[in-house]
Formats: C-alpha cells, sequence, structure tokens
C-alpha cells in the first residue's frame, strides 16, 4: 500500500488542506494555559489562525459552566483532541464524544505513553487510528517523529501526521532537524503539521524551513510574557519559514565563497 496521505499539499502553493477544509494560515493553536479568556482572544486573533484545538476531557462540552469554548471565535474552526487518554479504547471513546457534542469528523488523536514526558504511545495511536478512519474520522494523529511510524499512520487513513519537535510544553524547538527533513522528502504529498515544543518564533521558522506543512502550538504562545505579541511572533514566523522553504536556502559550505566576483577587477 502507498505512503501518500489523502490530501495533496504542493511546496509551491500558499494554501493547505485537511481532509478537504482550505487554510491560508498554516499556525494551528490551542487553548490552554492562557492566564484570562480575555487574553486568549487577542492571541488567537493576532495569529491569524484558522484552526483551534480544544481538549475534549478537559472541558465541559454540554456547555453547563462558563469555559473556554464560550469565548472562542466562532470563525475558527475546532479540532477536537483526545488529550489525557493513555489507552487506544480511551482515545476511540473520547473521540465519539467529540464528534456527538461538537458536531465535527476532525479530531487530533493522541495517546499518551509516559506521564512524565508525555511521549506518545505509537502502537496505541495506530491502533485508535485504524480504528476512528474506519467510522469516518479525518484523524490527525501526535506521535514521534518517526518515519515508519508516519508511513503506517498515513496507510491506515489518517488525514494528516503531526510528528512532534520536543516533548509537550518544553519549548526546546526541534531537537531532531534531520528526522523532519527525512520524513519530508520521504513523504512529498502527505500533510505534515509540527506538533509540541515549539518555544519561540525561531523554533517555528524551523519547522516550516525543514517543509513542514503547518505548526500547532499553545504554550509557547499562552505561557509568553506578553501572548499577543508572540502570537503575532509565531505567525510572521510561520510565513517566513514557509516562503524561505519555497525560495529553497543556498548550499552550505565549508570554505568562504565570495560574494562580488574578482574576475575582471582592477589590480
Amino acid at each position: 500500500m502507498s505512503s501518500v496521505a489523502p490530501t495533496i499539499t504542493t511546496k509551491s502553493d500558499n494554501k493547505f488542506e485537511i481532509a478537504g477544509r482550505t487554510f491560508t494560515s498554516r499556525l494551528i493553536i490551542g487553548t490552554g494555559k492562557y492566564r484570562s479568556y480575555e487574553e486568549m482572544k487577542l492571541a488567537h486573533k493576532a495569529s491569524g489562525a484558522e484552526m483551534v484545538t480544544v481538549a475534549v476531557n478537559r472541558v465541559p462540552l454540554n456547555r453547563n459552566s462558563e469555559s473556554f469554548l464560550d469565548h472562542l471565535d466562532p470563525s475558527l474552526i475546532i479540532l477536537p483532541n483526545t488529550a489525557g487518554c493513555d489507552t487506544a479504547e480511551a482515545a476511540i471513546r473520547t473521540a465519539r464524544l467529540a464528534r456527538e457534542a461538537l458536531n465535527t469528523d476532525l479530531i487530533k488523536l493522541e495517546v499518551i505513553g509516559d506521564a512524565t514526558t508525555l511521549f506518545p504511545d505509537n502502537e496505541q495511536t495506530l491502533e485508535a487510528a485504524r480504528v476512528l478512519v474506519k467510522e469516518g474520522f479525518m484523524v490527525l494523529p501526535y506521535f514521534t517523529d518517526d518515519l515508519i511510524m508516519a508511513k503506517k499512520l498515513l496507510d491506515a487513513g489518517c488525514a494528516a501526521v503531526m510528528p512532534l519537535a520536543a516533548p509537550i510544553g518544553s519549548g526546546l524547538g526541534v531537537q531532531n532537524p534531520a528526522n523532519l527533513r527525512i520524513m519530508r522528502e520521504q513523504l512529498p504529498y502527505a500533510t505534515i503539521i509540527v506538533d509540541a515544543g515549539v518555544g519561540t518564533a525561531s523554533d517555528a521558522a524551523i519547522a516550516m524551513e525543514l517543509g513542514a506543512d503547518a505548526v500547532l502550538m499553545n504554550t509557547a504562545i499562552a505561557e509568553a510574557q506578553d501572548s499577543e505579541k508572540m502570537a503575532t511572533a509565531m505567525r510572521l514566523a510561520i510565513e517566513a519559514g514557509r516562503l524561505a522553504y519555497i525560495a529553497g536556502r543556498m548550499p552550505k559550505r565549508l570554505y568562504a565563497s565570495a560574494s562580488s566576483p574578482i574576475a575582471g577587477a582592477i589590480k
């Protein structure tokens, strides 16, 4: 079976698709850790994002009490996630709940394998993905930056893959750039969204320069001293990184290469 995602993203296209939905912003944002709802709203607006992820297990879906759901811009597409699940069964159950409560087939699949590092359990993630795809979900799985697992998830029918850059909330930035570069080269038609570990604007730019189609982040913006300004910085970094990737960087050289040719120069 071919390791090609259902969604095709071309290198030169300024827009990209997830499960048939077209986006112009390549930044996906979260809702946790903000100090106030007002701060969250300002940051969301500054980010220019068109999609926001929501932890299904951490919000009252029946709206019986106030939550960030009451303060989201209605134009934002909600991407429910299964954060907090540590088995395939729990993630599948949470996804089904999200579909009923939020009326969406989109799901960011998270199955955590270690409570300290929050690293994903790739095997449980793959098991859950296979079930959810068969049930009609558009699955976006969070997993380690592993090419082989990416292929398996795509073969299972996932709409995109979401490799981590570093542990969730760590702010360490891209720790294994070679893995992401290889994944991009080996899966040219897959939608790849870097998820987790971004800490500042340069991290986001690097992820995009490596060929990611988009970056999902939450803590880097929410825990910044000025969330609104950081959201703006992230928006610009995503745009700059994407443009640099399309432009194609110069080759790295061991020795100097004069900017101005010396042939014909006055001696």
